[in-house]
Formats: structure tokens, sequence, C-alpha cells
């Protein structure tokens, strides 16, 4: 029988990693989540570093280059929307081993992950950059934070950008989305929000866990450290 792959997930909000642990557990005799991490190195070699894009600095590429280069990864993924080539360029040229699109579901996701494991091409990337996902919509038990309050994943995303205090065209810049696809989604996060200026919607983020973290969680028995059941 063949080991399980060993998997740390990257991302700077606990829900949205907390939600990639829960899509991923069904399969635990494929799949070996060894660590859950935000920006601090990994701490011992990991098949694969799942990077999932929400909510990211894509300059983030540059920390999981480095520990590419260290060894404490063989590969990274990008978890991404990813069907803009300037992303995809920009991925493959930072060393990553393959993209895999958030509307897999999650067996889709795992034999995804095997095949860039096993040195192989997955295949590519389909849809649209302004496609979206909400919860009834989304693979099953992913988690994004504003999902309660009935944002949307992109939506949720413009908040959490806002929050950070990037422009419309920052935002753009980061998600890969036309400024119209931007303005769109800020518009329909404002109305389920009940907010109407960006001071507002800084202040709803803040208040919703819209805003990253930084701290690293390691699973124990399967339950990460930090999170409560």
């Amino acid at each position: 029988m063949n080991q399980p792959i060993s998997i740390a997930l990257v991302n700077d909000f606990p829900l949205v990693v907390r939600g990639l642990q829960f899509m991923l557990e069904p399969f635990q005799d494929r799949i070996d989540v060894v660590e859950l991490d935000t920006k601090a190195k990994v701490k011992a070699p990991v098949d694969i570093a799942l990077f999932d894009t929400f909510g990211q600095d894509q300059a983030s590429f540059e920390t999981l280059k480095e520990q590419l280069r260290q060894g404490a990864v063989r590969k990274v993924v990008l978890y991404t929307w990813g069907f803009d080539d300037r992303l995809k360029q920009r991925a493959l040229t930072a060393g990553m081993a393959g993209l895999l699109s958030k509307r897999l579901q999650p067996e889709e996701l795992v034999q995804g992950l095997e095949t860039i494991h096993a040195g192989r091409n997955p295949a590519p990337l389909q849809g649209s950059d302004d496609e979206d996902l909400d919860a009834d919509h989304a693979p099953p038990r992913a988690d994004w934070p504003g999902r309660s309050a009935g944002l949307t994943m992109r939506e949720a995303e413009m908040i959490t950008l806002i929050t950070q205090g990037l422009s419309n065209a920052e935002i753009a810049e980061r998600a890969y989305l036309s400024p119209n696809s931007v303005k769109s989604y800020i518009r329909t996060a404002y109305r389920k929000v009940d907010v109407t200026r960006r001071s507002q919607a800084v202040a709803w983020g803040l208040r919703n866990g819209l805003v990253p973290m930084s701290t690293r969680r390691d699973v124990t028995n399967g339950q990460p450290r930090g999170f409560s059941a």
C-alpha cells in the first residue's frame, strides 16, 4: 500500500485552512495533513505545500520559493481560481509544481494532488476568472471568512482585501480580476453586510475576522491547535 502524501496547508486565514483540512479529512489513507501553516516556515519536509490564494499577497511566493530551496517542501501547488495566464506563468516561474482549481470537488482535488505528486500534469484548468462560489456550490466542507454572513468566496475576498487597505486597482491586480468585476463584487458584498462606505466595510471586516493571521498551527491527533471543534 502506498504511503499517504504529506501536505502542508498554507493560508493566513484559519477558517480557510480548517475548511481545507475538513475537505481532505475523508481521504486520510491518501492524504496526510501534517501541518496547517501561515507565513512561518514549514517545520519538516513535506511532499506538497498547498497554497490557498484566498486573501493572500502573491508576494508570498517568495516565502514558498525559499522553502523549496531549503528542502522544507518538495513541491508547491497553487489552489486558486487559476485561469489567468499571468498567474499561471508567475506561479510556474516561481517553481510551483502545478495549479488546482477551487471548483474541484474533494475527490478531484485529491486526484490532482496525487497526479502532481507523481510528477504528471493535472488536467488543464477550465472556466472563467469571474466565476464565483457561494455556500450552495462550494466543495463540501469548504469554508471562508464571511460565509456565515452570506458572502460568496469572491465577495468575501473583496472585503478581506479592502480591510487590508487595498484600493480597487490593487485588488484587481492581486485577484487577477477586471476592475469592473471588482466593483461588481464589492457592490454586492456591501449590500449583503449592509454597509455603504469603505470605512464601514473595513470596520465590518475587522469585527468579523476578515483579517489575516500569521500563527503556525500544528495538527495534534487530527485537530489543529487553536481551533475549537
